[in-house]
């Protein structure tokens, strides 16, 4: 039964990278029919470039950064929502309503927010009689709104996770705590925490993987600029397959955001999986 699915990830998954593998061992240019083997020389030349280690640094950032910020608001969004307030559905769905939203239509929507000219940031504060402030064109500044957008649009997966993962959990484990006097504090860490480790080992895993690919809206709310001071290492393998013709390198570009992104996922996975207790 599993064959179907296995030749699916062999076609689409397995032979694309064995292919990548091949291709970055050579000086294609992504368009001619010949090219000629060079060996190591991309990989040699990937560790002396200075924009591999910004797009690694910034790869990193919206990895990370999305999993911490969306892990926790998530958690804290369920814990809230777990509890019996007026209006609850419709939060739910307020929250979660980015996720069906395409990642790169809401680049765009925040891009029209933080735009210098004629956004509704700096329309509203030169309303208030502020200077206009270039948001998306500071490096300082437009890696992190990069964060701050992909963890708005999928803070609501996190948080039906962790949803489902506190619906589980029985009451009884409250019950005793209480008896026993355990304060609130006490009993989301002793109790809550503990059981929820599954849904934050998914978490967890999914957000990495998914920030670590960041492509969409990087390309329309900064398209990686100013030079690539935005890059992620998703949208460097775009620019230099696309517009420097230079696939080779990009394939070589891509073989090391695969291993980067298979050590923290495996490394997340087998941390996280040693910390869940059964129910």
């Amino acid at each position: 039964m599993y064959l179907p699915a296995l030749a699916l990830v062999v076609f689409f998954i397995l032979y694309p990278f064995l292919n990548g593998l091949k291709i970055s061992l050579t000086n294609w240019n992504g368009f001619s029919q010949t090219y000629d083997f060079i060996g190591l020389k991309q990989y040699s030349r990937l560790f002396k470039d200075p924009d591999t280690w910004l797009v690694v640094k910034n790869t990193l950032l919206y990895g990370l950064g999305s999993t911490l910020f969306q892990n926790i608001i998530g958690l804290l969004y369920a814990l809230l929502l777990n509890q019996s307030i007026k209006l609850q559905g419709l939060t739910r769905t307020i929250i979660y309503l980015p996720v069906i939203i395409s990642p790169l239509i809401m680049g765009y929507i925040w891009y029209f927010f933080f735009a210098y000219q004629g956004g509704a940031l700096n329309d509203i504060l030169t309303a208030m009689g502020m200077e206009k402030i270039n948001a998306l064109a500071n490096p300082e500044v437009n890696t992190w709104l990069i964060v701050f957008v992909n963890t708005y649009q999928f803070v609501g997966v996190a948080m039906i996770i962790y949803l489902a993962g506190l619906q589980s959990i029985s009451k009884d484990y409250y019950e005793a705590a209480q008896l026993d006097g355990a304060s609130a504090f006490n009993q989301f860490k002793n109790i809550t925490l503990p059981l929820l480790m599954p849904s934050i080992t998914i978490n967890i895993v999914i957000n990495v993987i998914g920030g670590l690919k960041l492509f969409d809206v990087i390309v329309s709310l900064t398209g990686g600029g100013p030079g690539n001071a935005s890059q992620s290492m998703s949208t460097f393998m775009y620019d230099l397959y696309f517009n420097r013709q230079d696939a080779g390198y990009a394939a070589t570009e891509g073989v090391l955001m695969a291993l980067i992104i298979l050590i923290i996922s495996l490394s997340a996975l087998l941390f996280f999986k040693r910390k869940e207790v059964e129910a």
